[in-house]
């Protein structure tokens, strides 16, 4: 497993917990090391991110089984390659961040929409303001395995969303490389708690 992949992927789950977006042992992330044939580096299960250390990545194949390095993958890493197949993404990162708690758990209609920020044009594709960003929104379960072909039907469904949301559990989505899906979480991250706080104005009496 190639050394660059796990340096970052344990700097973003460090930068991640610092944030806000990753706290306790919630979050996984991941970036593929080879496409043919497919293999993922991808954080373990049940580690605290913001004490990761490069021991706590593994490698594993298509199947979701861990072929190089200790630790079990994450319970989550149906869904990484799921979007992986699904998207051709280079890098996947899923974040338990308060505001996408919150705003998966109240949006209606089966997703979230956000419209109108200049902070859209910082997704991939969007060049202006004037954008209706749609992410759908799943409901949570402990099998992820027998949900992926609920996963792969919404991202087929959507072919334009940037990610998508888990109610009361938090946000997936993903970049050609670890560096673009970052930019993404941070976008996406803002977005959310900027339509957090004004929903939240708007409730005070």
């Amino acid at each position: 497993m190639a050394s660059e992949f796990v340096k970052a992927l344990t700097e973003i789950g460090h930068q991640f917990y610092a944030r806000g977006w990753a706290l306790g042992t919630s979050g996984n992330f991941s970036a593929v090391v080879s496409h043919d044939p497919l293999r993922l580096a991808i954080t373990v299960s049940g580690v605290d991110k913001g004490l990761m250390t490069e021991h706590e990545i593994v490698e594993i194949d298509e199947r979701g089984a861990a072929v190089s390095g200790s630790g079990k993958p994450s319970a989550e890493a149906s869904l990484h390659l799921a979007v992986v197949r699904a998207r051709g993404a280079g890098a996947v990162l899923h974040t338990h961040s308060i505001w996408s708690t919150i705003l998966s758990d109240t949006a209606t209609a089966g997703g979230l929409e956000i419209e109108g920020y200049e902070m859209l044009k910082g997704l991939g594709g969007v060049h202006t303001h004037d954008h209706r960003e749609w992410l759908p929104i799943l409901d949570n379960t402990q099998d992820w395995a027998s949900a992926v072909p609920r996963v792969e039907s919404i991202l087929k469904e959507q072919p334009h969303a940037h990610g998508f949301l888990i109610r009361k559990h938090g946000l997936y989505t993903w970049g050609r490389d670890l560096a673009d899906a970052k930019r993404q979480v941070e976008i996406l991250e803002f977005l959310f708690e900027v339509m957090g706080r004004k929903r939240g104005m708007a409730w005070q009496p």
